[in-house]
This record gives structure tokens, C-alpha cells and sequence, in this order.
């Protein structure tokens, strides 16, 4: 499969034994003005393997029934990104268009009035960037629906077709999470007053459909064209699959950190770009966003380099009482931004190599900045739509609350952060198989109405947790004798296997899900003791 910038051959992917592999173009290496594909691939070498390829592409990729529904769509497998992207890769996140070349003219399918366009948004779940429509070919990464769009000069909304370039992504509201139009609109509104550099943002309406319009930072005009701007995400720059991106995954090993993302920036821009990004964590903090993950922060690559991309994807959580509050990344161990104190600031900063008392200082100044201007974001919004009144009031306080908070925390302070980084603070994790650690199951009787499986506390600290000898392979779980609850606990007040994300599977217990399980639960007990 080729790969083109607009009309020039870029690099073939050919598939192989072991898994794809990328060859460059010599005329496009050669070229002045040419830029790499991704960070990870640059043009010391003329040909990459799968190790770096798959996750390039299978981040370009929409994620969990978004990618169902589009393999189900082009009938193709759902782990053949190549097959998906030959399809749906004229018109990605980036420069790149795949199998086919990318048009900079501007060619667009009208959508006549907002019944049409409220069809298309019913429709995108179970069509997803309209796949199987003649001319449409776009990918967009994430799990939400959402849709690569043109807006005209007039403001009229248009589908780009022939692998002309969308500049807009349509991002409906969803039932799950109710208000997220306008909680996103309010984010990215006081980012941009606060000096983040963040994108445009209209809300509209298509009959009972509410939407927001995010004006797509990787594209510009020129005159009659469109030209596309080149980016990656963290995912992407880190060489990690879609399902790494939570420093906390269900890949079995820790996803990339708050010092990942820094050091990817430390690598490519490290005055400006170091700097810029962690006030994105900051501001992240603030607003209660915890979907910051990798793929929430990306680069722009150019001949001459690399910047960070602007902030994006910006909502705040304590709208739903049932999203995590937990953060994306932790902050020096920690996950819950309510707990954030000055100390974890500058122990966080001292980890990523940054001075705590100027990390101090830009907490406070982005604090004093959100609170001072979140009025007049609000404000912004509800001129957008006056039925977003409610819903902003809402988020508005939830801000203004962390931003207190955050600020009152400063005081907190850690005087040796710098030793601290510098110090062992956890036990590295052993093989769950012959670990010290282990699961206690008790007896079936007491298995709770979720399902759900309690772990004994005992005297000390942690949760001594011991295996029974009995389980192998396929046995089914042991009727274990209770041990004593000496610290007095009842039992509903033992911390269950909820706290820990695992589940049990039916009523059996393979090595390999004890595997998994302990792997959780020994994290777990790593971070209590943070």
C-alpha cells in the first residue's frame, strides 16, 4: 500500500511474514521540505519494521465499536489496519493519505439543511465517518463518533469526498455523556484565554441533535487549496498500540506517564515544548479532565522539526457522577486531582527533571488565570447556544471549585522533593506466579452480588493476600477457609476486587487470569502505600 502527501509518493507498507514493514521513497527523502512520517521513523534509515509500523497505524485508527463497525462495514478484520486504512485513509489525523492520493482542491458532498444533517449524525454509530458512501474516505482516531467535515465561508456544513481534506471534526453529543458539547466547548474556550494555544470551537444544532464543531489544527488554507499539516500522537511517538494509551491499562504493563510525554517533547522541542506540555497537565488538572491520556496530546513534525500540537479533547469529568476521577496519568503517584498538593507538584516536577518552585509558580498562575476568565468562557458559550446555560453553570463551578483547591493546596509544600524523586518508593513487581503476594479467595458464600470476590485485610498496612495451593489450571476455586478479620472489619467493608478492576469469569480460574489479576492487585497495593 502507497502512501502520499497530497500528490507526491511518500513510502510503501508492504505486509510480511512478521508483520509489516515501511520503505521510503528515495524522491520524497530527497526533497527539501520533506518531513518523516513520525518521529520514530526518521530518514537516517530508508526501511522500518512492524515494531515501529503497527502502532503508526493502528493509531490513525478509530477504537472499540467505531473500528467494529467500520471492519464489519468494508468487510475486513478488525486486526488489519492496512485493509482498514486502504478504505477509510485518504483523509487522516496528519498529512498522510493512504492507498490513494489526497486532493488539496476542496470537493465536498452538500448537506442541504439540518434534517439531512441530523440523519447523518443518527446514522454514526453503526456508520462511522459514512464508510461504504460513494467518494467518502476519512479515519478519525478515538472512541467517540464523530465526523471530518468542511465548513464553507458562508458556515454551511459539507462532507469532503474524492480525498479532499475535511477541516472541521463534528463531534455530536452522546447519551452517555450528556452536556459534553457544551462542557468541551467551555474547556477549550478558557484554554485559549488562559494562553494555551487550542483550537476553534462553534456549537450547533441539527433538529433534536446538538454538536460541536472543532476547527481541525492540522489543516490551512492557501489560497484555493487546502494543504495538510503533519502530526503524531504520544501513542504514535512512543511506538505504543491504542490500548496502552492510560498509564493505567489492561495490557498488563504501565502506560505512558506524565515523564514519557515530557520526554518525548525534552527530545524534540525542549525549552518551548517541555514547558508547554506540562502546562497542558496543569490545565488538565484544573478542568477535571481525566481522559488525558497519550493519544489527548500530539506533535506537529515539519522539515525542520517538531512543536506541540494545541491542546484538544478537553472535558470536564465531574459532570458524570460515573466517570473515573481518578486522573489519566498519575501526578508523583498520585491519581486523584482532589488530592493534588503543592508537594506532589513539585515532587512530579522533580521526577521529569523541572524545578519544583517554577512548576509551583505556573500552577498558581494557570489557577488565577482560569478563575479570573472562566466567567467569560461561559459566557462565550451560552451566546453560542442559550440552552447551554445550565450545563456550563455547572461545569463552571466544578472548575472554579479545583482551581480553589489547587490553589489552597500550594502551601503544602515538600522541602527535599528533589530526594524524593531520587529515592526507591515501591518494590519492583515480581512474577505474580512465585510473588509473596497472592489472592485469598473466601468461601463462595460470601462472594458479593456483583460478582465480585473479597480480599481479606489483615493487621498490617497492606492487604497480605495469600494463594490457595489448590488452584491450577481450569480448578475450580477452592472452598478456602475464612481467615479472621482481625482489624474488626464486617464484610462490607472488606476492599473488594471492584477496587482493583478485575472480575471473576465464570467459576473458574485459569493461570493466566490469576496472572492478570495479581498483576492488578499488586499495583494496587503499590499505590495504596504511595
Amino acid at each position: 500500500m502507497k502512501i502520499f502527501y497530497e500528490n507526491r509518493e511518500v513510502a510503501e507498507i508492504e505486509p510480511g511474514e512478521v508483520g509489516a514493514t515501511l520503505t521510503y521513497i528515495d524522491d520524497w527523502r530527497n526533497l527539501r521540505g520533506a518531513f518523516p512520517v513520525s518521529t520514530r521513523m526518521p530518514f537516517a534509515a530508508e526501511t522500518y519494521g512492524p515494531g515501529e509500523v503497527l502502532p503508526w497505524v493502528a493509531n490513525l485508527l478509530p477504537e472499540s465499536q467505531q473500528l467494529e463497525m467500520v471492519a464489519r462495514a468494508i468487510g475486513a478484520s478488525q486486526a488489519d489496519p492496512l485493509a482498514l486504512l486502504a478504505n477509510i485513509g485518504r483523509d487522516t489525523s496528519g498529512a498522510m493519505s493512504f492507498s490513494e492520493r489526497g486532493l488539496t482542491r476542496m470537493t465536498t458532498r452538500p448537506v442541504p439543511d439540518e434534517a439531512a444533517l441530523e440523519c447523518i449524525i443518527e446514522e454514526l454509530p453503526k456508520k462511522p465517518f459514512l464508510v461504504g458512501d460513494d467518494g467518502v474516505s476519512m479515519s478519525l482516531a478515538g472512541v467517540q463518533s464523530k465526523i471530518g467535515v468542511h465548513l464553507g465561508d458562508d458556515g454551511v456544513i459539507s462532507i469532503p469526498v474524492e480525498g479532499a481534506p475535511s477541516t472541521w471534526i463534528l463531534k455530536p453529543d452522546a447519551k452517555s455523556l450528556p452536556g459534553g458539547v457544551y462542557n468541551e466547548a467551555l474547556c477549550l474556550r478558557l484554554a485559549a484565554l488562559v494562553g494555551l494555544e487550542a483550537p476553534e470551537v462553534r456549537v450547533g444544532r441539527a433538529g433534536a441533535r446538538k454538536y460541536l464543531l472543532v476547527r481541525r489544527y492540522d489543516r490551512r488554507q492557501q489560497g484555493k487549496n487546502w494543504r495538510r499539516l503533519h502530526q503524531e500522537d504520544m501513542c504514535q511517538a512512543l511506538g505504543l498500540l491504542p490500548s496502552a494509551k492510560y498509564e493505567r491499562n489492561e495490557t498488563g504493563q504501565r502506560g505512558p506517564s506524565v515523564r514519557d510525554i515530557l520526554g518525548v517533547m525534552r527530545s524534540l522541542d525542549p525549552v518551548k515544548g517541555v514547558l508547554s506540555i506540562f502546562d497542558y497537565v496543569i490545565f488538565n488538572t484544573i478542568t477535571c479532565n481525566t481522559d488525558a491520556h497519550a493519544k489527548n496530546y500530539s506533535i506537529m513534525i515539519t522539515a525542520s522539526g517538531a512543536r506541540l500540537a494545541p491542546i484538544y479533547d478537553v472535558m470536564c469529568a465531574k459532570l458524570w457522577p460515573d466517570i473515573t476521577k481518578k486522573q489519566a496519568m498519575s501526578l508523583a503517584t498520585k491519581w486523584d486531582g482532589d488530592y493534588f498538593k503543592g508537594r506532589h507538584w513539585q515532587r512530579e516536577a522533580a521526577l521529569d527533571g523541572l524545578n519544583p518552585s517554577s512548576i509551583l509558580r505556573r500552577v498558581e498562575t494557570l489557577c488565577q488565570a482560569a478563575l479570573a476568565l472562566l466567567p467569560q468562557a461561559a459566557e462565550e458559550v451560552i451566546v453560542m447556544d442559550a440552552g447551554a446555560k445550565h450545563c456550563v453553570r455547572e461545569v463552571e463551578k466544578y472548575i472554579a471549585e479545583r482551581a480553589n483547591f489547587l490553589l489552597n493546596g500550594l502551601a503544602e509544600q515538600d522541602p527535599d522533593a528533589t530526594g524524593w524523586a531520587r529515592a526507591p518508593r515501591t518494590r519492583p513487581l515480581k512474577d505474580p506466579l512465585i510473588s509473596d503476594f497472592s489472592v485469598f479467595f473466601c468461601q463462595d458464600g460470601h462472594q458479593d452480588r456483583s460478582g465480585y470476590w473479597p480480599i481479606f485485610p489483615t493487621t498490617k498496612s497492606i492487604y497480605k493476600i495469600r494463594r490457595p495451593r489448590s488452584v491450577e489450571d481450569g480448578a475450580r476455586k477452592p472452598k478456602a477457609r475464612s481467615l479472621p478479620c482481625s482489624r474488626g472489619l464486617q464484610s462490607s467493608q472488606w476492599p473488594s476486587m471492584r477496587n482493583y478492576g478485575v472480575r471473576t469469569t465464570g467459576s473458574t480460574l485459569t493461570s493466566a487470569s490469576y496472572r492478570v489479576m495479581l498483576i492488578h492487585v499488586q499495583q494496587k497495593v503499590q499505590d495504596d502505600l504511595d
